[in-house]
């Protein structure tokens, strides 16, 4: 991608993977605001939200978690075509289900929010690593269930080595939205 997101108002999706607990919706949520304030189209599409909302009948199996995704990316691609920046803060476990979801949509970055795993456990305020550890919470991504580290993602950030401010700064700067912060 050339980098002139910013100043031709194309969509494009910033799809944010990591494991639970890692900063996508913290970083998701900030990135939006930046946008917003250059009076961009934008929505923040959050993994927990949209399953609330569009799929509740779903579970965490692998085929659910692939459909729950695609769920989402389609929703994005559908307003990355009408000019909107999307920022989806997905934990989308599997490679090969990010892959079909880049395959849809015309502009998109993977970003890989990484953070180990203990850090991530260390910051769940929720106390869902613990429950899933305990074995009250089966299925859950990291624990229990598998997250496969994206082997190529356009841009990947280490929210133990960086602050919120300096990833989304990476990242905006990264898909041609220059914002100083």
């Amino acid at each position: 991608m050339s980098g002139t997101i910013a100043t031709d108002r194309r969509g494009c999706a910033i799809w944010l993977t990591g494991l639970p607990c890692s900063g996508k919706s913290t970083i998701a949520q900030r990135l939006a605001d930046l946008i917003r304030a250059r009076n961009r189209r934008v929505e923040v599409l959050d993994g927990d939200v949209v399953r609330q909302r569009l799929s509740q009948e779903l579970g965490f199996s692998p085929e659910h978690r692939h459909m729950n995704v695609m769920r989402i990316g389609y929703v994005a691609k559908l307003l990355v075509n009408q000019g909107v920046i999307v920022v989806a803060a997905v934990v989308s476990p599997y490679e090969a289900t990010r892959r079909a979801v880049r395959d849809e949509i015309e502009s998109y970055f993977e970003v890989h929010v990484d953070c180990p795993l203990e850090e991530c456990e260390r910051r769940d305020v929720k106390g869902m690593y613990a429950r899933a550890r305990a074995g009250n919470l089966t299925e859950f991504t990291g624990v229990n269930s598998p997250y496969e580290v994206p082997s190529n993602p356009d841009i990947r950030v280490n929210t133990l080595e960086v602050s919120r401010d300096q990833a989304v700064e990476l990242i905006a700067n990264h898909v041609g939205l220059r914002f100083p912060l």
